[in-house]
């Protein structure tokens, strides 16, 4: 399997260069580039061809971006959510017209996967009407005609609230839409806090084209690096493994107030991962009989 990380390790900053070279300074040949316009304007084509520039320059490939969640995230602060599970017009609009401009800026990075949350994660200060399924399921017809147009394949992810469990991404993968090849980015992190990384895989299998790989204690969403939390790893490498799961294995850790840190603890949680996977490749053997 591939790593990769998520530049929303960076979050709270304006990505630059030098971000990107120390992710590959870290060993790392992927990135998942978070669509925050504190963090990247995607609405400025200048800004997203730079961007371009410095991510192959650092010898990077963006293969997946995150579609934005809210209109900024500044000194820890989050600002004003987006919803596109709002019943509310205008602000579903709001939701889905920045998500088309990030896939657009997607397409110009030449990623393979767009990412997309449905609705506001529960823990969020959100009204009733942010996660309608109705409203969600209009949105997400129109994000994958677009994302099949631009040639991006999307990735609805598993967020903690009722449109986006395990359970209702499966009934929303097989029902009656027509949402092209999109699949499921398994939110490690999230699927712990809810009926567990086990249950989840096994559900989802066959859907999951993604991840997002990070810890916590199984209640806060406190993308800690893999090892600080609660999860039990070795068996959610084993049920990626029990359902066919090749893809990347992208950390989406938070810098707890030092990156640079956080992204030295992540290579060292990338290399007991890959441990895992080495010791789950090996045949058994019993010895002599």
């Amino acid at each position: 399997m591939r790593f990769g990380v998520s530049t929303h390790l960076f979050h709270s900053e304006r990505l630059e260069r030098r971000h990107l070279d120390a992710v590959a300074a870290a060993g790392f040949t992927a990135v998942e580039v978070f669509a925050t316009r504190t963090h990247v304007d995607y609405h400025d084509r200048r800004r997203v061809l730079e961007l371009t520039g410095w991510i192959r320059q650092a010898g990077l490939e963006a293969i997946s971006m995150h579609a934005p969640i809210c209109e900024s995230f500044a000194d820890g602060v989050w600002g004003r959510a987006y919803s596109n599970a709002s019943s509310r017009p205008a602000v579903r609009q709001e939701a889905i017209d920045e998500t088309l401009a990030a896939l657009e800026a997607a397409r110009h990075l030449g990623c393979a996967t767009f990412v997309v949350h449905l609705g506001l994660p529960r823990g969020q200060a959100a009204r009733a009407d942010d996660n309608d399924p109705g409203s969600a399921r209009r949105s997400l017809e129109t994000i994958a005609d677009a994302a099949r147009a631009a040639g991006v394949r999307l990735a609805v992810e598993l967020i903690p609230n009722a449109l986006s469990t395990a359970a209702a991404l499966e009934s929303l993968l097989g029902g009656d839409l027509d949402l092209g090849n999109a699949g499921v980015c398994l939110d490690v992190g999230h699927a712990h806090m809810l009926d567990g990384v086990g249950d989840a895989t096994e559900r989802l299998s066959g859907h999951i084209i993604t991840t997002h790989i990070h810890d916590n204690d199984g209640k806060a969403d406190a993308h800690l690096v893999p090892g600080a939390g609660t999860i039990d790893w070795p068996a959610a490498l084993t049920a990626f493994g029990k359902v066919g799961y090749a893809g990347p294995l992208v950390f989406e850790v938070a810098d707890h107030g030092d990156a640079a840190a956080a992204l030295g603890r992540t290579v060292g949680a990338r290399a007991r991962l890959q441990a895992i996977l080495n010791d789950l490749s090996q045949p058994l053997d019993f010895g002599a009989a």
